[in-house]
Formats: C-alpha cells, sequence, structure tokens
C-alpha cells in the first residue's frame, strides 16, 4: 500500500511564503524609515531575516536581529511595547484586511552557519569524510 499523503509533513504552502516575505520586506522598511514612536527602536538598526506565517495567516513569526550585535533584549522589549502600532502601520502599508499578530524571536541563522562551519572544518570530520568516500578530490582532476 502507498503512503498516505495527509500523513506526510509538508513545508509552508505558497501563500504562506507570500505573505511572510511581504511582511518582512514591509517591517524592514518600516523601521529603516523609523516611523514608529519608540525611542529605543529608533537609536538601533534592525536586520529582519525571514517571517513565518502559520498556515491560517493570522500568526507571523519575525526572526530579527539587531546590526552590528546590540543589546538582543532591549530590541525585543522595544519591538514587543510597539507592536500595535508596527501591526496597524503594517496592516496599511499592505492593504491586508486582517493583519497578523506578529511575534518576534532573535534570528540564529547566523550562529548556526558558523558552528555548521566550525564542525565541518574540524580535522576529525574531515578525516571521516574522507574515509567515507563522499569527499569530493581536491587534487584538481
Amino acid at each position: 500500500m502507498s503512503k498516505s499523503r495527509s500523513s506526510e509533513p509538508r513545508g509552508p504552502s505558497q501563500r504562506q511564503l507570500r505573505v511572510g516575505e511581504l511582511i518582512r520586506r514591509s517591517l524592514s522598511e518600516l523601521l529603516a524609515r523609523g516611523d514608529l514612536h519608540e525611542p529605543d527602536l529608533s537609536a538601533m538598526s534592525i536586520t529582519v531575516g525571514e517571517v513565518r506565517a502559520t498556515p491560517d495567516l493570522k500568526r507571523a513569526t519575525c526572526f530579527v536581529l539587531p546590526l552590528g550585535g546590540g543589546d538582543e533584549e532591549t530590541m525585543l522589549a522595544a519591538l514587543r511595547r510597539a507592536k500595535p502600532e508596527i501591526r496597524h502601520l503594517l496592516a496599511r502599508s499592505m492593504k491586508l484586511k486582517h493583519a497578523p499578530d506578529l511575534k518576534f524571536e532573535i534570528d540564529r541563522t547566523f550562529d548556526r552557519m558558523d558552528e555548521t562551519r566550525r564542525l565541518l572544518s574540524d580535522e576529525k570530520v574531515r578525516r571521516d569524510v574522507a574515509a567515507s568516500g563522499d569527499a569530493p578530490e581536491e587534487d584538481g582532476a
């Protein structure tokens, strides 16, 4: 018997991806322009790495990081205080019928990439990969 498609994990739909990217761009522009009345946000540059929308598009998680490694907790607290204003401005700029509820989290993508690079450059790992025969040849042939 074949597997049921409903039991397979599915990724985000095209609609979720489009709405997430639209929110990401709009939020980035909003933060860059400094349109918010939150003093802590006007003093820092914030990178919006990704926005993930839920399937019903009622909630969106925004992965953010202070540029230059500033105080993450201060940034999160300021974003959470400004959330109603951010939702209002996003809904107006994107012409959405309902603005999703926003959740802000620190973007750890760069930390994970650095850790992966560190692991892959470890001599033990390189030796194991070479021994398994999966490593590309480095002799330039």
